[in-house]
């Protein structure tokens, strides 16, 4: 025992202690989805650093951890379950599962700490060298042989709310109003009754029913009671409230006994006067707490606080079991069947995750996955990266995701029977062990996204094209230090290549008929159809039920029965007709046509595929405008065929017989000015009356078409700083001309977002598409994101 509280000694000076301020990582590894439920080694928090890690993955790192255990055990007086009552329900042909919509209610769903119990088991372990040298279990007797730095650093980190709280919070916070400061923290009323609550959190008690847990203490006059209970049953006895109101409901303000520290944010202030009635901010708090004894310096935050308690039931609280629940349901596990826990709105991104990364694109699967089986801890990618930048590293997180879902280690067992009644106690979402949770993930890759780091749902379609983005630069980054690598020398190939396609837009001039070709200027990853509803069939209706109406048919089969409401008929439409409606001429009014001297005329465009990519995504634009103008999802089944031949959708380039448009320089060669805008003198003049130079009048004429004077002021205010805003004009146009031809803009998509998107002018929509590089989506979101 000597040697072994000596190992603990040499290293205990290292031992930090964790405030609520640090990040701390005590529910999940951050390379893998270990947890302390999945295995009975849980996880290492390093008490240096407060990052969790998987044993395997520790041994790597000497130094001082806790080991962090945990395994949900039923309780034998447990609520009975709807498992039992739903077979005998129904098998008299009723609906089995909760009578009620609620959670630890009569009838209801019950709640987590009713059916289970959770029971927690730490020890110090040391490691160095790569192996474990000593470990110790963390109990009342073994605190009192190991060094205060270390049990004071490991109680730091068990009762740490931890980084998947925090994550929680910020995103719930982004949503939330800030907390209010109460109106009643100037003239409180102070009870000089003597009490002084004791410095020793073991002497804290509620002074109703003598719990130990959920303690508030009131501001007024030193009362320690209960807190309020939680949505799911758990959490206090309600002395505090209770004895608010037994005093004539005179004294308010609260504040949660283990969250108070010298930081006087941290604490948990609560207000239970009616015209408040919820957390504040109490700007006198360590004036306050001092009459009671209290000294907030050196003090440590020792339990959760009310929001992070709140982000901690939902976060853990299996929802999808709840609507599942009675459920005939054919329960699929394993290597590429592996489930994504819903974090509330994340369904967009764990359709996403489960498309990219569950096998289905064997490209991915292949560099971020492992096969069927394999030890998630040991894939290349995570042997390269330091701890603590895991939780923020995109490859790092790709990984440890692609890992969970190709190789099967943390897929719940497969039920004896092919088909079960799913019930809140038997669906494998409801055991932690088995959960996969993608919070890490989602703020590794949306952090700094102004969307998506919320808790609000988004567009799956733009999640997609943002994730590649960020794959593509990770990517980038970790071939250029062989972290990524493929053969010598050779390049490997970005996540986006595989979806990545050009399109060709085919435009005849109806003035001549001449024809030109123009290809994107940037490849797109998603190929976005309108759904053609006026080509939608609607379903044959059977003879019986047209016959329902006639003269004699029973009364009772004309009505709508309140347990079987007959459900609309949904027409269906083919995904050829919608490849088909996207391929189709469309006229763009307004071309401008160089060879024509810059005159304008509309065009026939007709789109075609460059390059069949390795997987081509489809959209299917299920929203569209109504006649108020708000948005309204088209109801409408998509036959989708198992082959689909894209042949005819493919570019061939010029046909035989067709006369092009001359080349863009030739047609300047004829008329070297034909593109110079003619300078409309009486907005010369009032622009220069408003003090700007004659060059600097005329360039930003020039650049918005001649007479447009608000934008020309514009353009001189976004143009302020360059060095030749006031030099003259070059004395041809070529270089200054402000067509679609100079900028490298498709006019064609330049009337198609104007038109789709009905709010912005066409310089707007040139300008997003020379910095998104053409791409059409792109633009669009960049157009709401910069409005």
């Amino acid at each position: 025992m000597e040697d072994t509280l000596e190992v603990y000694e040499r290293l205990a000076k290292n031992c930090k202690i964790a405030t609520a301020h640090d990040t701390v990582v005590n529910s999940e590894c951050v390379y893998t989805f270990h947890s302390p439920f999945t295995t009975n080694d849980g996880i290492l928090v390093n008490l240096s650093t407060f990052v969790g890690t998987c044993q395997a993955l520790a041994l790597a790192h000497d130094g001082l951890y806790v080991r962090i255990v945990q395994q949900q055990i039923p309780k034998e007086d447990a609520p009975q379950e709807t498992a039992n009552a739903a077979a005998a329900v129904a098998a008299e042909g009723g609906s089995a599962g909760a009578t009620k919509l609620g959670v630890g209610v009569d009838g209801g769903f019950a709640a987590e700490h009713e059916k289970y119990e959770t029971v927690s088991t730490h020890s110090i372990v040391a490691i160095e060298g790569g192996a474990i040298v000593a470990e110790i279990g963390l109990n009342e007797e073994t605190k009192s042989r190991l060094a205060t730095q270390v049990v004071a650093s490991a109680d730091s980190v068990i009762s740490h709310s931890g980084l998947a709280v925090q994550q929680d919070l910020q995103a719930w916070e982004l949503d939330d109003e800030p907390k209010p400061v109460s109106k009643y923290y100037e003239n409180l009323p102070f009870v000089d009754n003597g009490v002084i609550v004791s410095p020793n959190p073991s002497d804290w008690k509620c002074e109703s029913d003598g719990s130990t847990e959920n303690l508030w203490v009131n501001l007024s006059d030193g009362y320690i009671g209960g807190g309020r209970k939680n949505w799911d049953g758990s959490g206090g006895s309600n002395g505090a409230l209770d004895h608010y109101l037994e005093t004539g409901s005179l004294y308010p303000l609260v504040v949660k006994l283990g969250t108070i520290t010298a930081d006087s944010e941290t604490a948990d202030c609560y207000s239970y006067a009616k015209d408040e009635d919820g957390l504040v901010k109490i700007p006198n708090l360590i004036e306050l707490l001092k009459k009671r004894g209290i000294m907030v310096a050196g003090m440590q935050k020792t339990v959760k606080s009310t929001a992070e308690l709140e982000v901690e039931l939902n976060a853990t609280y299996a929802f999808d079991a709840i609507t599942e629940a009675g459920a005939n349901l054919i329960p699929v596990s394993g290597p590429g069947l592996q489930g994504l826990q819903n974090l509330g709105n994340s369904c967009y991104m764990n359709s996403i995750l489960q498309l990219l990364l569950s096998g289905t694109v064997t490209e991915l699967s292949a560099r971020y996955g492992i096969q069927a089986g394999g030890a998630v801890e040991s894939h290349p990618l995570l042997q390269s990266i330091d701890p603590k930048q895991a939780p923020t590293d995109i490859l790092t997180q790709t990984t440890k995701m692609a890992c969970a879902l190709t190789s099967g280690t943390f897929a719940a067992p497969i039920p004896e029977l092919s088909s079960a009644t799913v019930t809140d106690s038997s669906s494998p979402s409801n055991n932690p062990k088995y959960r996969i949770p993608p919070r890490m993930f989602k703020n590794a890759v949306g952090g700094d996204h102004v969307d998506f780091r919320t808790g609000q749902q988004q567009d799956a379609a733009q999640y997609l094209q943002y994730l590649l983005e960020k794959l593509d630069r990770a990517e980038l980054g970790a071939s250029s230090t062989n972290r990524i690598t493929q053969g010598e020398g050779a390049m490997v190939p970005l996540a986006s290549d595989l979806f990545s396609f050009k399109t060709t837009s085919r435009l005849v001039c109806n003035a001549d008929g001449l024809v030109k070709y123009k290809e994107s200027p940037a490849p797109e990853t998603i190929l976005s159809l309108r759904i053609p509803m006026e080509k939608a069939s609607k379903p044959e209706v059977p003879e019986e039920e047209k016959n329902e109406g006639s003269e004699g048919a029973p009364e009772q089969k004309r009505q709508k029965s309140d347990d079987d409401e007959s459900e609309e008929a949904v027409p269906t439409i083919a995904l050829q007709a919608c490849l088909e409606s996207w391929a189709a001429d469309s006229t763009v009014d307004d071309y401008r046509w160089p060879h024509l001297k810059n005159v304008t005329s509309p065009a026939t465009e007709r789109t075609r595929l460059d390059n069949f990519p390795r997987f081509l995504i489809l959209q299917l634009q299920r929203y569209t405008l109504g006649a108020d103008w708000t948005p309204q999802k088209l109801k409408v089944n998509i036959d989708v065929p198992q082959e689909l031949d894209l042949t005819e959708f493919r570019s061939t380039g010029p046909a035989a017989g067709e006369t092009l448009v001359p080349d863009e320089e030739a047609a300047e060669a004829v008329s070297p000015q034909a593109q110079q805008p003619v300078i409309d003198e009486a907005a010369m003049s009032q622009l220069m009356d408003m003090g700007f130079t004659y060059n600097g009048c005329a360039r930003a004429l020039t650049k918005v078409g001649g007479t447009d004077i608000e934008a020309a002021m514009g353009w001189i205010f976004e143009h302020s700083q360059d060095p030749d805003l006031n030099d003259p004009l070059p004395t041809t146009s070529t270089a200054d001309a402000p067509t679609a031809e100079s900028s490298g803009v498709d006019e064609g998509v330049v009337a198609s977002l104007v038109d789709n998107l009905g709010c912005f002018t066409s310089d707007q929509v040139r300008a997003a598409l020379k910095e998104t590089g053409g791409a059409a989506d792109r633009a669009a979101d960049w157009l709401f994101s910069h409005m």
